[in-house]
């Protein structure tokens, strides 16, 4: 009972907030969904929208009584006005692979990209203004784009969903789409001869993903489908190691120059195939053994299916685009340049800059007479990860080396093994420095976070979202969960 207390005043809270912004959905909208896809184009200086295609298929997934999202979080922002009214019927915040890649030496040195986007919304009655807004440096929403859309529009693509190589599986629904959080997991790099892999896989995940807290209390609230289709060959894009494989959502690893980052900018076809069953959120499962993921907000998330790391992988990622979770990490090497600009307060609920300590965004979870900013043993943290890199880097270069030159797979199997050892041993370590901090298990502000050694804090001093292994999300990571599941399922 004790851990559902913060969760109560906090959806007392969220239910004051929005009660003004309370749109009927019968007023506005028709059980279907609309697709809106657009280009996004841009530098790290500039960006402009261009609208590509709107699509009109199945039922609506999402929640008909929360069409105001008024949770602050991400870049961007989807607007829905009624044009004969001028009231905003619709909203939804999220990030995108665009929004990160502004952040990357090649943007920076303006490189400009275009990607692939998508909108879902409800389908309107009538005759709507689409906008997008994008945050500024300092946080300050700006618009960049409008459209008037009509859904009678004789333009919007109103195929059939029909693929014949598609088959979807349920592992787990427990109610109709509008008030549970729906998730469709599509197989990535499964060929046609690994149909019951991906349906082992899919129930194993679904059952890790019950395992852990807060999902495991309220699995009434959810419905999982699995979506697979056969890719040409098995397996993914390894860049690194001279690796690429004909698959279906044309995921690959080293995405925005990361070794680990797994996405993919096949937008269109990412939508095409979620679309054979409703969803609220997307995973992509891929079928490799190698370490990797991503999560991007109100996008998707990527894990791997055969990787001692898959578990972490999976529920940490989800984490980030079910909830809007920032990585709470700061010692890994990653893409972007200043992620969050310093002395900007950033969105994610987890993750302050911590510019007032007395309106602290966690401040209700704070442990009594906590010290902020809390001052923990960070020092002492930097020093054991130091120790780690010299070794991660050697037994990594060893392993590309020997899968670029095409060495025997149990040559491979064996340097792989060597650093697996390695690995958890250093997790093992660090489990034990966290676990022996007079701050273990204390809400506080904690220095590094973000990507940043300084200026950006965390709420405990470990966390699913912070470092690697079988491990709770921290209190305000799990009050975020409950309040986007709530979101959903009203």
């Amino acid at each position: 009972m004790k851990k559902y207390t913060n969760a109560i005043l906090f959806i007392f809270v969220f239910s004051f907030v929005t009660l003004h912004s309370q749109v009927k959905f019968n007023d506005y909208f028709i059980d279907k969904t609309l697709r809106i896809d657009y280009l996004h184009i841009g530098d790290a200086k500039a960006e402009s929208i261009v609208f590509d295609k709107a699509y009109q298929y199945g039922i609506w997934a999402g929640s008909i009584k929360n069409l105001i999202d008024n949770f602050d979080n991400g870049r961007y922002y989807c607007k829905i006005y009624d044009v004969a009214t001028g009231n905003l019927i619709f909203s939804k915040g999220y990030d995108t692979y665009f929004g990160e890649y502004r952040t990357t030496t090649p943007a920076i040195n303006g490189i400009a990209k275009s990607y692939n986007e998508s909108v879902l919304i409800p389908l309107p009655k009538n005759k709507i203004k689409f906008t997008i807004e994008s945050r500024t440096k300092e946080q300050k929403p700006v618009q960049i784009f409008q459209t008037d859309i009509d859904p009678n529009d004789i333009n919007i693509i109103r195929d059939k969903i029909i693929d014949k190589s598609v088959r979807v599986y349920k592992t787990h629904v427990s109610g109709e789409p509008h008030n549970k959080v729906d998730i469709v997991i599509i197989g990535e790099g499964y060929d046609s001869n690994e149909d019951m892999k991906f349906i082992e896989d899919m129930k194993r995940f679904t059952e890790i993903f019950f395992s852990q807290e807060p999902y495991k209390s309220i699995q009434d609230k959810f419905n999982f489908y699995g979506i697979y289709k056969p890719s040409e060959e098995s397996g993914v894009d390894i860049p690194q190691n001279n690796i690429y494989k004909k698959t279906v959502v044309n995921a690959t690893f080293n995405s925005l120059g990361s070794e680990r980052y797994l996405l993919t900018e096949d937008n269109k076809t990412l939508r095409d195939v979620a679309a054979h069953a409703p969803y609220d959120a997307i995973y992509i499962m891929v079928n490799t053994d190698k370490y990797g993921g991503g999560g991007i907000y109100n996008q998707y998330a990527t894990f791997v299916n055969n990787n001692v790391w898959n578990e972490y992988v999976f529920l940490h990622e989800f984490g980030h685009a079910f909830a809007g979770l920032g990585d709470e990490y700061y010692t890994s090497d990653v893409s972007y340049n200043e992620f969050y600009p310093k002395g900007i307060e950033p969105t994610e609920p987890n993750l302050t800059a911590l510019l007032n300590k007395n309106d602290l965004k966690w401040k209700g979870f704070c442990s009594p007479d906590i010290e902020l900013p809390s001052l923990w043993e960070k020092a002492e943290y930097e020093k054991l990860d130091k120790e780690w890199l010299p070794e991660r880097a050697k037994l990594l270069k060893n392993i590309n080396d020997l899968k670029l030159a095409s060495a025997p797979e149990s040559q491979i199997k064996s340097a792989e093994k060597e650093y697996q050892i390695a690995e958890k041993k250093r997790i093992e370590k660090l489990d034990k420095f966290f676990a022996g901090s007079k701050y273990a298990g204390k809400v506080g502000a904690y220095e590094g976070g973000g990507y940043a050694s300084q200026s950006i804090y965390r709420p405990m001093i470990d966390c699913i979202m912070f470092s690697k292994g079988k491990k709770p999300y921290c209190k305000v990571c799990e009050n975020a969960i409950l309040n986007m599941i709530k979101f959903y399922t009203e």
